[in-house]
């Protein structure tokens, strides 16, 4: 089974992004789940995310932006647990 990987779309200068980061913690742990954080600004690939920062995705798929949806996350990190596939990916 693929590792969970959770991605945040990020910039240094975002608080509301530090507050995403921050309230993931628990998450993370709690799920055993990687976070790699994304600087939207340091790459042009990102440029799509611009203002709406910051943007939380598993797999290709968006969980939420703005402020953290829990609900979402659990509900998608669930998910992958009962099918054992990467969120965002085809059968």
């Amino acid at each position: 089974m693929t590792e969970a990987r959770l991605t945040l779309i990020s910039r240094a200068y975002c608080r509301l992004c530090h507050e995403m980061e921050a309230a993931l913690q628990p998450l993370l742990a709690e799920y055993g789940v990687a976070l790699e954080v994304l600087d939207a600004d340091a790459d042009p690939a990102l440029a799509r995310y611009d203002e709406r920062v910051p943007v939380l995705l598993l797999g290709k798929t968006e969980l939420c932006h703005y402020f953290l949806d829990e609900a979402a996350v659990r509900a998608a990190l669930a998910e992958q647990e009962i099918s054992g596939r990467p969120s965002g990916l085809p059968v």
